[in-house]
Formats: C-alpha cells, sequence, structure tokens
C-alpha cells in the first residue's frame, strides 16, 4: 500500500474515531504521557502489509472491531460459574455481579449437559460436582432469582440440550414479567464441537441441525438481541488441538451455521450478527495473539466473499475468550495465577470482547470463593492499571506477529481446502489455483447446488469429517505430538516437568455436599407431584408430533418448558423420534 492510501486510511479512522462514543477515563501512561488511540506506519512511508492489516474498525478487522478499541468499551468481565444447587450459585453469581463482573456466564453438571434428570441412575453421584443442576423451570425461577434477566446479559454454556434450557431461561423470564424481546445474552448451542472434541451429544447431527436452526428463526424474529449461537473452539483447544486448528475448525463450523441459515432463507446480514464465538487462551502469549487476529480476517473474509454479507456487523467476528483450563497444574497451584494473567493478557491484546479468567485451584475442583475472586481481580489489575485499554491493536505492525498473524492465517486455509475435500469440493479442477474461499463460493453457486449441498459445502464436509473421526484423529495426533515434546524435554511447564518443588502448599478445596443430590432428588420428586400432569403429558406429546414434522420446535419445548416438564422428559421425547447418537467405533 502506498503513502497515500495509507494517509487517506488514516484520515478515515480518524474520522471515525472522532465520532464515536469514548468513555470518561485518562489514557495516558503511568507517567502521564500521551499516546494516540491507534498507531500505524509513519508518514510518508509505503507498507505492503497495511492491504491485510487495515486499521481498527476496518474491513479486514484484523486491528479488531471498533475504531475506538477499549476506549470505547472495555472487554466484558464474565465469569463462568455454577456449582451445586441452584440456590448456591445464585448466591455466587450475586457475589460476582457485586464484584464487578458484567455479565453471568452459567456452568451446568453433567446431567444438565447430557440431558439427564438428577434422579436418573446415570446421574448418581455427579449432581452438582461441575457446574449447577438444573431439572426444571423452577430450578431456573431460583438460579436467578434477585437477578432482572431484562437487565442482566446471561450466557449458556450447553450444546446437546442446548434448547430445552434455553426454553427454561425463557419460561423463568416471563415469571419475572419480563419482556422476552428485550432478552441479551449467549446460548452456545454448538453441536458441532460436541461430535469434534467435548463429545456431550444427544441426538444424531441432522435432527441437532434442525433443532439449532429452528432456534435461529425464532430468535431473530421473536428475541432479536440474543444470540442463539456461540461457536465453541475452546473445547476443542483443551481436547489437544494446535492454534490453527482450533481456529480453523472453529471457522469451519460457523460457516456450517452460516449455511444453516441460508438453508432457512434467513438474510446473512440479519442473522450473522447474533453469531458469536468463544476460544481459548492458551500459554503461548504472541501466537493466541496472532491466533486471535487471523480469526477476525478470516471471518470477515469469508462472511463477505462466499456468503455475500454487505453490513459491517455481519462480517464482524465477535468472541468470548477463557484462559486455558489445561494448561493449570495442580502442582505448585499458585503457579496457575501467573498462568492465567499471560493468557489474559494475550486475549485482551488479541481484542477479546469479553473475558473469562481461570481459578488457580479449577485443576483439583470447583473454585473457592476466594480463588473466584483472585481470578475476577486478575481482570481488574489488567483493565485499570496496566494502560492495555489505552492503544487498539498495540503489537499490530510488529513483524513477530504480523508474520505470525499470516501464517497461521494460512494454516487455517489449508485446513478449509481438506474440510472441503471431505466433502468433495476441492477435488475440482480449480484446486491448486483457487483458494477454500473460491471453491465454497462455487460450490454455493453450482447450478445444482440445491440439489448437492441442501447443507452447504462446508457443512457437508464437517459431517463426513464427524462420521469418518477425521476431526477427532487430526486433535489427538497435535495432543500426542505435544505431549511426545514434554517427555523429551523440548517443551517445560514449571513445576511437572521442571523445577520440582519438595512441599506442596495445601489448598482449601471446595467439596460438594452429597446433601446438594440428595436435596436436588427430594425437590425434583415434590415438583413432579405437585405439577399438572395431564398438562405435562399434552405439550410432551406436541414435541414428539412436531419432532416428526418440519414445523418450528421451540413453541413446543417452551410450552413443555412453562408446564414444569423436567430436561430429562422433554429430551426423552426428542429421543423417542430421532434416537440417540453412537460414535462410530474405530481401530
Amino acid at each position: 500500500m502506498d503513502p497515500e492510501e495509507i494517509a487517506a486510511g488514516r484520515k478515515r479512522w480518524a474520522d471515525r474515531y472522532e465520532s464515536a462514543r469514548k468513555r470518561e477515563a485518562d489514557f495516558t501512561t503511568l507517567s502521564g504521557m500521551e499516546v494516540d488511540p491507534a498507531y500505524g506506519p509513519p508518514a510518508g512511508v509505503a507498507d505492503p502489509r497495511m492491504e491485510r492489516i487495515g486499521w481498527p474498525g476496518e474491513y479486514p478487522y484484523t486491528r479488531g472491531l471498533y475504531p475506538t478499541g477499549y476506549r470505547g468499551r472495555a472487554w466484558t468481565i464474565r465469569q463462568f460459574s455454577g456449582f451445586g444447587s441452584a440456590h448456591q450459585t445464585n448466591e455466587r453469581y450475586k457475589m460476582l455481579l457485586g464484584a464487578g463482573g458484567g455479565g453471568l456466564s452459567v456452568a451446568f453438571d453433567m446431567p444438565t449437559l447430557m440431558g439427564r434428570d438428577s434422579d436418573e441412575p446415570a446421574s448418581l453421584g455427579e449432581v452438582g460436582h461441575c457446574g449447577v443442576a438444573i431439572d426444571s423451570t423452577a430450578d431456573m425461577d431460583i438460579l436467578f432469582g434477585g437477578i432482572d434477566l431484562g437487565k442482566t446479559t446471561t450466557s449458556m454454556t450447553i450444546s446437546g440440550p442446548a434448547v430445552p434450557i434455553f426454553c427454561m431461561y425463557l419460561a423463568a423470564a416471563e415469571r419475572q414479567g419480563v419482556d422476552l424481546s428485550t432478552l441479551d445474552g449467549t446460548l452456545q448451542t454448538d453441536i458441532h464441537k460436541e461430535y469434534i472434541a467435548q463429545k456431550e451429544w444427544l441426538f444424531p447431527p441432522e435432527p441437532h441441525l434442525r433443532l439449532i436452526g429452528d432456534l435461529m428463526a425464532y430468535c431473530e424474529a421473536e428475541i432479536p438481541r440474543y444470540k442463539p449461537l456461540s461457536v465453541s473452539g475452546y473445547h476443542i483447544r483443551e481436547a489437544g488441538s494446535t492454534a490453527a486448528q482450533e481456529l480453523a475448525f472453529t471457522l469451519a463450523d460457523g460457516f456450517s451455521y452460516v449455511e444453516l441459515g441460508l438453508s432457512r432463507g434467513i438474510d446473512v446480514d440479519r442473522f450473522a450478527p447474533g453469531l458469536s464465538f468463544f476460544f481459548d487462551a492458551h500459554i503461548d502469549f504472541f501466537e493466541e495473539i496472532a491466533k486471535f487476529r487471523a480469526a477476525r480476517r478470516l471471518w470477515a473474509k469469508w462472511l463477505r466473499d462466499v456468503y455475500g454479507a454487505e453490513t459491517e456487523r455481519a462480517q464482524w467476528l465477535r468472541f468470548h475468550t477463557q484462559t486455558a483450563g489445561v494448561s493449570l497444574t495442580a502442582q505448585q497451584p499458585y503457579n496457575n495465577v501467573v498462568r492465567t494473567a499471560v493468557e489474559a493478557l494475550a486475549a485482551i491484546m488479541g481484542g477479546t470482547n469479553s473475558l473469562h479468567t481461570n481459578a488457580l485451584d479449577e485443576t483439583l475442583a470447583l473454585p473457592t470463593d476466594q480463588a473466584a475472586e483472585i481470578a475476577l481481580r486478575t481482570q481488574s489489575v489488567l483493565r485499570d492499571e496496566t494502560g492495555v485499554v489505552n492503544v487498539a491493536d498495540p503489537l499490530g505492525g510488529s513483524w513477530y506477529v504480523e508474520a505470525l498473524t499470516d501464517k497461521i492465517e494460512a494454516e487455517a486455509e489449508e485446513l478449509f481446502t481438506q474440510i472441503l475435500a471431505l466433502g468433495g469440493e476441492a477435488g475440482s479442477s480449480q484446486e491448486g489455483q483457487a483458494g477454500p474461499a473460491q471453491i465454497a463460493l462455487e460450490a454455493m453457486r453450482a447450478p445444482d447446488a440445491a440439489d448437492r449441498h441442501a447443507i452447504g459445502p462446508v457443512t457437508t464436509g464437517i459431517l463426513r469429517g464427524i462420521e469418518d473421526g477425521w476431526f477427532t484423529s487430526q486433535i489427538a495426533e497435535a495432543a500426542f505430538a505435544y505431549q511426545q515434546q514434554l517427555e523429551s524435554g523440548a517443551k517445560h511447564i514449571v513445576g511437572v516437568t521442571e523445577l520440582h518443588e519438595t512441599v506442596t502448599p495445601e489448598l482449601e478445596i471446595l467439596k460438594i455436599s452429597d446433601e446438594i443430590e440428595a436435596d436436588q432428588r427430594e425437590a425434583l420428586e415434590a415438583r413432579r407431584a405437585g405439577r399438572d400432569q395431564a398438562a405435562v403429558d399434552r405439550a410432551l406429546g406436541e414435541i414428539v408430533t412436531a419432532a416428526r414434522g418440519t414445523a418450528n420446535m421451540i413453541e413446543p419445548i417452551l410450552n413443555a418448558a412453562r408446564a414444569e416438564a423436567t430436561l430429562g422428559e422433554i429430551c426423552d421425547a426428542l429421543r423417542q423420534e430421532w434416537g440417540e447418537y453412537r460414535e462410530p467405533a474405530r481401530i
């Protein structure tokens, strides 16, 4: 890019910055030095990289979505939390909100994640242990008691039974008197990553995708501020993938959901702004920053060039970040505070929109109140004391960071090509001449695309990759390679592979009482006895009928939630019609 083009871009960015709303804050250094809100090449100097880098708030958004960076709005502090009963988690939420948390992020226990009631045999010993137990809308009432859902953004990390859980959330909001159209938050719902990494699915992929399509259409029409999909790379990375694999598999999942929306006849410029993403911030500081920058750039290019998004907001990649749980160690656990701070800083330097910082004791148990507060205050220190909010994309233009961003982007593009090949696209005559975006675009526009790709070329590749175990093997190979590096001494983990200590400090550990499970089972029994069973049976029958047809599933499931049908009952009604997914055995 020549000096004149760079100067024009700088002026365009400066004009947008001046007209944008900024926070009332001091954006000078600790010594009182004035700093610019963003930096670029010196005046009069050409820089060919600017075509790919751009300015903050401008396509391809490598440097961030907003011309103001964090001067306009700092990232949202959104701590993931849930344990024991709805009563206990409600108390933790009020503590987090009172201590400066900007929103809620719900962690569910294993029975809930698997669509099971707390009194089922498969739930024994798991109730409330890795998150909060939710059996019915009554639990949602307790979970959010005293918290105005109309004024609190709420993220729910659940995919398999996401739709029934979301309907219970809606029913609880109705009972609070909240206008559902005003609700704001995020539902994860990303079922692809369950088959790829987390393995907490319920049904075969096709009916799951139908539910997601129904949810997208319902939210677009009825709850426009709520984001029905948070495409998750976090679980893919925690399973052992590389940074490029996390990026590629996550964005490919996102492209698949765009194809799903298009297949429902929803305008991409209407539904794409409702998509959000969830990434891992691992311990390799610069690699993570580069990954986040490449993610925004790739998403914007594909949404514009392949899927036809015309508006800025439809091209934006908004993402939440959680620091890497897999990087934490049980040995020398206080070192985990340092690891979390470094990872959080990488997420911030990469421009995350919201952030969760893990607690130091999470390798041993769910966090204690003290550990949770240290994790929360880590973000407060980074935001309020370090000056990282002063300048948008402060590492933009770094030779190292830009080269790493380009390299991760190129690796992700190669993985896109492989995913398209799984669906039969990359074997076209353009292979080796056109990039994966062009191949996908030609597949979307092919005369017989309606017949061959009703679910889209990327979706076709993903479903084949799930069926063939391609994603699982890719992640397993990456995890094995890293383990070999640890065992050979090529990579190090302080306190684990080197610098051991002879005395391990004692930590207070949060213990979930067995009484929680007994109390939850007792409460569930009482609710079943006190509800209108005829209304429940009628609602469950309507779910089965809807599942056999093509009508939108959300309203029947919401009616069941209003009638106090349990999560297990709703999911069993769907299992009755759709069956359960069984991962193919592979040798």
